[in-house]
This record gives C-alpha cells, structure tokens and sequence, in this order.
C-alpha cells in the first residue's frame, strides 16, 4: 500500500511517524515544498516541489505513484482543491473538499453559517466589502461594541490576520486601518466583539456522520512569554494526562462537541458535500459559556503534535474508516498521557527570523520526542534555520509537570540561534489559566 501525505511542517512529520508505524507497513509518499530532514528519512518517495497548491505536478505524483490513500496537512492545499483532485483521481482523502474548506479559508462564511442555522457560538459579528460607505460602516459597528473588538482577515493567514484590540490594536482608528489593509487584500473582512475567556482547541475526526474528539489541548499563538509579543503559527500547546485542560469542566466539552456537530449537518447542507476529515474547532470559555473563535479544516500545529504521539490505535486504520464512512466501528484509543511541546523558533522570529544559522541536537532525554518544522538543509546535511518555526519538542509524561520539565529539558540539548517560551505548560502558567476562569465564572 501507498500512502500520500501532502506537506512537510512539523504536523506532517508526525503524521508521517503515525503512517509508518502502522501494522499494514505502507510506503509513504511525501508531496512537499521544502526538505523536512525528519519525513525525508521515513518517506519512500519524496517529492519536492515549488508549491503544495500545485494541483498540476500533484497530479502527476499520483498518476505515478498510485497511492490508495491520501491526507492533507496544511490548509492552503486544501483550500486550493488537493481533496477534490484526490476523489478525482480516486484516491481516498483524509481532507475536506474546497467548497466544505471554507469554514477554515472564509472566517465570514463560517460566521454566516452559524447564523443562517442558528448554532450557538458566535459573537456579534458583521461581514464587511469594499464601498463608499464600509470605512463609517465599520467604525460604528466597532462603536457599538464599546471598542472592544477583533478584526479578522476573510482568508488564510496562518494564525496571523487576526488582531484584538488591547492587544495588537490600540483603538478604533487603529482597527480601521488594519480592516481597511485586509478588506484591500481579501476583499473581505471581518469585525467582531472580543471575547474574554480560555481558550482551547477541540480537534474532530469525522467521515461526515461520526464525530471522533482527539486529545483537547491548549495553543499559544504569542511570540513570547507571558502571552506577550505578536501573533505567530503557534509557540506550543500541551494537554494534561486525561486528554484535556485542567481548566476544562464536562459540560465545556459538551458544548464544543455539541456545536461542532451541528456545524457538520449545516455544512454538508450548504455545501451538498460529504465532510471527511477534520473539524478542528478553537473555543474559548467565557463568562457566558463557551463560545466559537474559528474552525480549522486540517489538523493543528501545534496540536497534532499532542495527539500523534500517544495514538495507540492504527491511523492506517483510521483513515481508511473515514473514507469508508465507516468511523463509528474503530474506536479510537490514546495513551492517557499528558504532553507539552514547545517551538524552538529562529531570533527574530516572526518578524525579523534569522535564517541560515545552524541548528545542532545533542541528544534528547527519555519521555522527548522532536519533529522538524521550517528548516533547511544544506549540501552537507547540515541542518539550518529557515524563516518560521524550526523544531517542536514534545514532552510525554503521566503528569503535566513531568511532560513539561521533559521538553524544557529537551529543548536544552538543542543549540542554535535559537529561543523558546519557556512558559508553556508551566505550573505557574496553568495556575493562572484556572485563576483566570475561576474568576471569570464567579467560582
């Protein structure tokens, strides 16, 4: 068996990890736009292009290779139509189709969606396009919401289009600038009341009947620590040894899962398409209860990288049960195991990084895994920073302060021109997580 992964980050080399540890021992074949060091050791092909959107030379890689089954990792692919050219060429896909991919690729359709079926979740929100009147439209709708606002780019950014006021804008006029840039770009934006709570990330395997929650975890999407510094791709993430977050109660989850499966019934609606692979859902909990900030149509990064590792079930398995449409009969089962991963990301980085400095692993501690993300090689196998986030090192361990202080200590054997946020999955910082919501529910 052949089995095609598009995509080359850290997400991919996990998934890449899963696919070959497999029972059913497929060959992998990699579709990817940069040399991850780490799926390149694993891959039996790897395929090296311009761009993962290049539906052309995907083309040609399938018609060569024959895979039977596929999965995409990052979403520009999978907004580009990688599902619908795979189901095609009838390859089994582990991605949704491009007209389901917008509830990641269009913040306004997804906001529109939840309205037009009334699914709880949404703040208040409005959807603006260019015209003589959108500049006073927009200030006043920001007016009415007492300027407490986020602005959201309608289009793929990679965690990096969305600014809150408070945070990255310093009032009205400044988010009227940044919509107006977005709205030039996209030709949408969107404005939305900003919700203060915890934030968590609830990841959904489906085959568009059967919903599959995976480990919750909680991303970090500052640059620094103390959730300080711009927006990145995310920092790192952990999940605690019961698959969830301390800060978490039942009924949170409920109503993740409860909203999420009522998004999949409007979506296959809307869209007349069958919804195979991952709703990945990023909720915060607020003083009101649990409210919906987007849906990703692929799997996190940094989140996969909580849930790969400790996957005691087939993923093989898995997917083939998702294009069968037949998930609900494989129960998925995982390692009751907390993990922390953290970013080892170039200085600068993500507006300045330093690319072409070497990076050099010394040799990792029990309970540690790494995975390659955005680095180069060069021609002596050395290697080398590249612009984004370079290397994520997971800690697994039966507590969460275990699994912290193992990939704390991990990151310590890797050198470079390199930094990390220390803080992440901390007792200190998952203290004032709890502290923080307590407060917020009145507890």
């Amino acid at each position: 068996m052949k089995f095609l992964l598009i995509g080359n980050g850290a997400r991919e080399h996990a998934l890449g990890e899963a696919i070959v540890r497999s029972p059913q021992k497929p060959e992998l074949v990699v579709f990817a736009d940069k040399i991850n060091p780490g799926l390149q050791k694993i891959a039996t092909v790897y395929e090296k292009v311009d761009s993962l959107s290049d539906l052309v030379k995907l083309r040609e890689l399938v018609e060569r290779e024959k895979p039977e089954l596929a999965v995409v990792g990052p979403e520009a692919p999978i907004a580009a139509g990688a599902a619908d050219l795979l189901e095609e060429l009838g390859v089994g896909c582990v991605a949704p189709k491009k007209s389901s991919a917008r509830l990641e690729s269009s913040k306004g359709f997804t906001r529109k969606l939840l309205q037009d079926y009334g699914i709880p979740g949404n703040p208040d929100f409005a959807v603006f396009v260019p015209g003589s009147e959108t500049e006073k439209a927009m200030r006043d709708f920001m007016k009415s919401l007492n300027g407490e606002f986020v602005v959201k780019a309608d289009g793929l950014k990679s965690g990096k289009g969305v600014k809150v006021v408070g945070d990255h804008l310093s009032g009205i006029d400044d988010g009227l600038h940044f919509a107006m840039s977005c709205l030039n770009e996209d030709g949408r934006v969107v404005v939305e009341e900003k919700l203060v709570g915890e934030e968590f990330s609830a990841m959904f395997l489906t085959d568009g009947k059967t919903l599959v929650a995976l480990p919750v975890s909680q991303d970090h999407k500052r640059a620094f620590e103390d959730d300080k510094g711009p927006n990145t791709g995310g920092m790192g993430s952990y999940s605690d040894e019961k698959n969830s977050l301390p800060f978490l109660q039942p009924e949170d989850l409920t109503a993740a899962r409860e909203i999420t499966e009522q998004v999949l019934v409007a979506l296959q609606k809307e869209t007349g398409e069958t919804f195979r692979g991952v709703m990945y859902g990023g909720f915060i909990v607020t003083k009101n209860g649990v409210r919906l900030i987007e849906y990703n149509a692929r799997f996190g990064d940094p989140e996969a990288l909580n849930v790969f590792p400790i996957l005691k079930t087939d993923f093989v398995a898995v997917c083939q049960k998702v294009v069968a449409g037949e998930l609900v009969s494989l129960p998925l089962e995982f390692e009751k195991m907390a993990t922390v991963v953290k970013y080892a990301v170039p200085e600068g980085y993500p507006n300045n990084p330093v690319a072409g400095s070497p990076i050099k692993i010394l040799g990792l501690p029990a309970g540690c895994q790494i995975f390659y993300a955005a680095v180069d090689v060069d021609s002596e196998g050395q290697v080398l920073t590249g612009t984004s986030r370079a290397i994520a090192v997971v800690g697994i361990a039966e507590s969460l302060t275990a699994a912290e202080q193992i990939s704390e200590a991990g990151m310590q054997k890797i050198e470079g021109r390199l930094f990390h946020r220390r803080d992440i999955g901390t007792p200190s910082l998952v203290e004032k997580r709890i502290s923080h919501l307590k407060n917020l529910r009145g507890e």
